[in-house]
């Protein structure tokens, strides 16, 4: 959420003198939503639309309603549109008002900040020990250790804020008090943060059996202490082009055979080819998944559960079960060696 957005609001009955005022604070951002009373957004107002009004004979001292535009572009929070929003985008529209259902505004959604307005609730698994990069994880949870500037968890969360995710579930196990202290509600960050705490192991997934607030279709649920760059708005126009039940992230995986690999006939033995140090790839869990708010009825109520689990359950069941190939950055910070190489790669890594 921007958390400055009532920065862009201003009453029908101001004056003129006073929006100038406020835009002139805004600098790059310089246009302001106007509203009634009520919140209720009834046009917009920017420099241009202030001089107009002043060469048909309006003065400064005139209220703003005299020199609106009326009929702004807006989205309405209720029913997003993941293609309205691109179409905005490239039409170069930079700031948009976010309406509910009472076409109160609620939001700003500014292009500058962020590449787009994804309706997802995010679910971040922060709850294991992080055995492996003990001693490191002795008295920090993995999610706060420290790559470059910032907590691995805050990488995750930004990055999801970058393409306009502003919802926000952590479940949480060992030392849950140091990231809810870290993290707090999200607001300094303009986001709502859910707090879901395991009191037993609940695997990868088991946990969100224990969310009762998800307002939208999908859910992106994704692991804690990956560092990736992937794109979250391909990967979910991706999902929703194909109807999926659940996409997982796929990470690949290439495997060189330093010699060369012979095929023969079962029967004899007889050698009926070969190809000279081949390379395979393949293609592996990236724990990063989109999942049909339907389909989460299927986790089990407070018992051990692992996202593979689902996975193979909605195979079984003929779901639309989806993988989503991507060669973005991608690094499961679970070891040593991987925690000394995110802290290398990441003045390298493009979040653009």
């Amino acid at each position: 959420m921007n958390i400055r957005y009532k920065d862009h609001l201003i009453l029908f009955n101001s004056t003129v003198r006073k929006a100038l005022v406020k835009l002139n604070g805004l600098g790059l951002d310089a246009i302001l939503f106007v509203i009634n009373k009520d919140f209720k957004l009834i046009g917009s107002l920017t420099d241009g639309d202030i001089r107009r009004g002043l060469i048909k004979g309006h003065n400064i001292n005139d209220e703003v309603q005299l020199f609106i535009q009326e009929n702004p572009k807006y989205i309405k929070n209720e029913l997003i549109d993941i293609n309205e929003i691109i179409q905005l985008r490239k039409n170069r529209f930079k700031l948009i008002p976010i309406v509910d259902q009472d076409f109160k505004v609620i939001n700003i959604l500014n292009f500058r900040l962020v590449k787009s307005f994804i309706p997802v609730d995010v679910v971040i698994m922060a709850g294991g020990r992080g055995e492996r990069l003990k001693p490191l994880t002795d008295e920090v949870p993995k999610p706060l250790l420290i790559v470059g500037d910032k907590t691995i968890i805050e990488h995750n969360i930004d990055r999801l804020i970058s393409y306009g995710i502003f919802k926000y579930h952590i479940t949480l196990g060992y030392l849950p008090d140091l990231i809810k202290n870290h993290l707090g509600d999200g607001k300094y960050k303009g986001i709502s943060i859910n707090y879901i705490t395991e009191d037993k192991r609940m695997g990868t997934i088991g946990s969100v059996s224990k969310i009762n607030n998800i307002e939208n279709d999908y859910i992106l649920l994704t692991n804690s202490d990956i560092l990736t760059n992937i794109n979250y708005e391909d990967f979910y126009l991706d999902c929703i082009s194909k109807n999926a039940d659940m996409s997982v992230v796929s990470i690949p995986y290439n495997v060189d055979i330093p010699y060369a690999v012979l095929s023969s006939k079962d029967d004899d033995d007889k050698i009926c080819s070969f190809v000279e140090k081949p390379s395979y790839t393949y293609y592996s869990n990236g724990g990063i998944y989109l999942i049909k708010k339907s389909i989460l009825n299927k986790i089990p109520k407070n018992k051990f559960y692992n996202s593979t689990d689902l996975m193979n359950l909605l195979i079984k069941e003929n779901h639309n079960i989806i993988s989503y190939k991507t060669s973005d950055y991608w690094l499961d910070i679970g070891k040593h060696q991987d925690f000394k190489k995110a802290n290398n790669d990441i003045d390298r890594i493009n979040f653009n």
